[in-house]
Formats: structure tokens, sequence, C-alpha cells
């Protein structure tokens, strides 16, 4: 599987570290940034970029990191078609893409060790949607309103 990551300096060293495990395991990496440690970067440009890889690239998923992986998971869900959730546990982590069907998960470097954070990326990726229908039908409604809120924007009609 193709997987996107994106951090800022807090968490560079586990996305480094992360990376080599994915590939090790059998994955393609595409790194979005940065790519030398700096304490003052900012990660919403690293962020965008990783979600906007991974509606580009169907079938892919995306990791971003940081701190505490809130700032980065609000950047990532600036992107239409992006859903990211932060994972602080192995449930939430499974849930995310079984419940969400979450093309991106969040991770807090700050929050975990690496040996917790890589299994957390793990457990999402390997986790399928339950495509159960009432779980297709609210994606299908956050995913509505996404879209009338961007043609509004754009000076259409919203959907009601």
């Amino acid at each position: 599987m193709r997987v996107h990551v994106a951090t800022d300096h807090a968490g560079f060293e586990f996305v480094r570290a992360l990376a080599a495990h994915l590939r090790e395991s059998g994955h393609e990496v595409v790194d979005h940034g940065p790519s030398a440690y700096d304490a003052q970067d900012d990660y919403p440009a690293f962020c965008i970029a990783a979600g906007e890889a991974v509606v580009a690239d169907p079938g892919s998923l995306g990791v971003v990191v940081g701190g505490s992986g809130n700032g980065e998971q609000i950047a990532a869900n600036k992107v239409v078609g992006v859903r990211a959730a932060l994972a602080w546990n192995l449930d939430t982590a499974r849930l995310a893409r079984q419940h969400n069907d979450a093309n991106v998960v969040a991770v807090g470097a700050r929050q975990h060790s690496v040996e917790e954070a890589v299994a957390l990326v793990e457990a999402f990726l390997a986790e399928p949607f339950s495509g159960d229908e009432r779980h297709a039908r609210r994606i299908g409604q956050v995913a509505a309103y996404e879209t009338s809120r961007g043609a509004a924007a754009a000076g259409g009609d919203p959907v009601a």
C-alpha cells in the first residue's frame, strides 16, 4: 500500500522511524515533509500536501504526525475528501477505518512511545472499512455538506 506521511518538528524523528518500518513491511512511503529538522517549521503545508496526495491516489492512506496530532489532523481535514482521525489507542485507530472510513490518521509523537505510535499506525492501515450501511450513510452526509459548502463558497447553491 502507498502511505503518504507528513509531520512537523515534533514528529520528525518518529516519522523517519515509521517510514523505515513501513518500507520494511512492504509499504511504499511518500514523504511530504519536512525534509530537514527545523524547530520553527509550520505543519499545515506538509499535512495539506499529504491529504491532497491521499485524495488524488485512490487506495492510499495517510499519516500525519505532530506533538499532539491535533493541529495536523485539523490541517489534513481542510482538504476536500480527507477524513482524518486522531488515534490515541488501538481502538480509536481501528474504529477510524472501520466506522469512519478515515483515509488519514493523526498521531501525537509526544503522546506515545515509538513502539506505541507504530502500533497505532499499523492498526489503522490494517483495518478495512466495514461497509455497514449506517456508517456509509453518515460518511455520505458529511461528504454532501463538504461539497455543498464548497459550492456555496464558489457562488453555487448550497444543499439544504
